[in-house]
């Protein structure tokens, strides 16, 4: 059996390879794998043009695609360009196992059309991510950026210590969690032991047993805006959510309060939000993602002293990379098995 990987250096094939022999042990396995250059270099952000005008957050070319799918029945991948051009062009492809929780790279409908089979990973990296959350709350609330902007310059901030500067600690603040699912769930749980205040905000998602345990509230997102000193956003993009946080939003957070975000860019006004961070009347921000990435050099937020800024690396981590591979290996089996398949999407 021939199983075509198309990898990356985050999601790389040999680790495919690793994972996928040995669940299918006592299979005859031959594996096509290539691994492109992501995230050395950018994915496509947007939508492209043309036949890719469908997909976005996608890595690589038709020719790509087609060299390393050949004939086979079967396809690992992590940020392949799926067309329904490139379909018509690889028409012995049933079987198309993606390692992300979003597959927007692969035109669902087009292979919906084709009848191939995609299953993902939902969640692969939540754990990575909550981590990654309250790692950035904790370097804005207590001040952790800051202190390092000025010793790498040279300077020895000792005001940061003083009562009406120096940070809060977690168990003092209410945090808002905007996004109720995996990840928003998983920041929720590292949160709790801090004894902050947990409120949250999803129209998707109810109260269930730890919320009732743990005094944790759903309120509307007017109210969370209002109620929070540090918000944390850990929505989906969808036509409802783009823009979801713009000026009105911010205006109506708490003077002094902190957001974060580590999901998406398309979520946040960014002009909105630098206006009011320039105006002191957020305290600051931890941003991990942006509307245009890579962000720009001249970009005004880099100037920030109140913001702590990471290149879209939340979601990494060695654990995610296993995580995902396993449960790919796992519907794998399943569809040659003729099982019922986990995390199937068509």
């Amino acid at each position: 059996m021939k199983i075509s990987i198309y990898g990356d250096r985050f999601m790389k094939s040999d680790i495919f390879e690793e994972v996928i022999s040995k669940k299918l042990n006592g299979y005859d396995l031959q594996f096509i794998k290539k691994d492109i250059e992501w995230p050395d270099g950018p994915f496509h952000n947007d939508y492209g043009t043309e036949e890719f005008s469908k997909i976005k957050e996608y890595f690589g070319s038709e020719e790509d695609v087609i060299n390393t799918v050949q004939n086979n029945e079967i396809l690992i991948t992590d940020l392949a360009p799926i067309t329904e051009c490139i379909l018509s062009k690889i028409p012995n492809l049933k079987f198309i196992g993606v390692s992300r929780g979003g597959p927007v790279n692969i035109d669902i409908e087009a292979c919906k059309k084709n009848n191939i089979t995609v299953v993902n990973a939902p969640g692969r990296n939540a754990s990575a991510v909550a981590e990654f959350t309250i790692a950035s709350i904790l370097s804005e609330t207590r001040l952790v950026t800051k202190g390092h902007q000025s010793m790498v310059k040279g300077e020895w901030r000792g005001d940061l210590y003083r009562f009406d500067i120096t940070g809060r600690e977690l168990s003092e603040l209410t945090i808002g969690l905007v996004g109720y699912s995996h990840i928003g769930k998983k920041v929720r749980d590292l949160l709790i032991p801090f004894g902050c205040k947990i409120i949250f905000s999803d129209p998707y998602v109810e109260e269930d047993e730890i919320d009732k345990k743990n005094n944790i509230n759903k309120v509307s997102k007017d109210e969370l805006i209002s109620s929070s000193d540090v918000i944390s956003i850990h929505a989906r993009v969808t036509k409802e959510t783009e823009k979801f946080f713009a000026d009105l939003e911010f205006k109506n957070m708490k003077k002094g309060s902190y957001f974060i975000n580590t999901a998406r860019g398309p979520l946040v006004d960014y002009d909105a939000l630098l206006k009011h961070l320039k105006s002191g009347h957020l305290g600051g921000a931890a941003l991990d993602t942006f509307e245009i990435e890579p962000l720009p050099k001249d970009h005004a937020l880099r100037s920030q002293d109140n913001v702590t800024l990471t290149p879209h690396i939340a979601g990494a981590s060695i654990k995610t990379v296993y995580y995902a591979a396993q449960v790919i290996a796992e519907d794998l089996k399943n569809y040659l098995e003729n099982k019922d398949l986990i995390n199937k999407i068509c």
